[in-house]
């Protein structure tokens, strides 16, 4: 058993976002990703095999579907379905967002 701190290796990076794998086994998959402005590439759209279960543990995002937006600040959590389209619309410039993630 290891103990580890969501909290820590919070690295502001303007350039790119950061992605720390918590825990993976063959049925899912737990991550931290750290944003700092980062949006989805125009035009591009997650499409994943997996459902994702989003909980924002700090700053804000927006996240776009197809037929709508969903704001998501500090606490809110979201479940995504698999091969459900989605991208990032809007992370917080002025503040790091902390994401964690739940692939399964």
């Amino acid at each position: 058993m290891e103990k580890y701190n969501i909290f820590d290796e919070i690295q502001v990076d303007k350039n790119e976002e950061k992605f720390f794998e918590i825990f993976k086994n063959e049925k899912i998959k737990i991550e931290k990703i750290v944003s700092n402005g980062q949006k989805s590439p125009e035009n591009f759209w997650y499409e994943q095999e997996k459902s994702e279960f989003v909980l924002l543990l700090e700053g804000f995002a927006i996240l776009e579907f197809e037929n709508r937006e969903v704001e998501l600040k500090k606490g809110d959590c979201l479940n995504i379905k698999a091969y459900q389209k989605h991208r990032v619309k809007f992370t917080s410039l002025d503040e790091t967002t902390i994401w964690f993630a739940v692939f399964y």
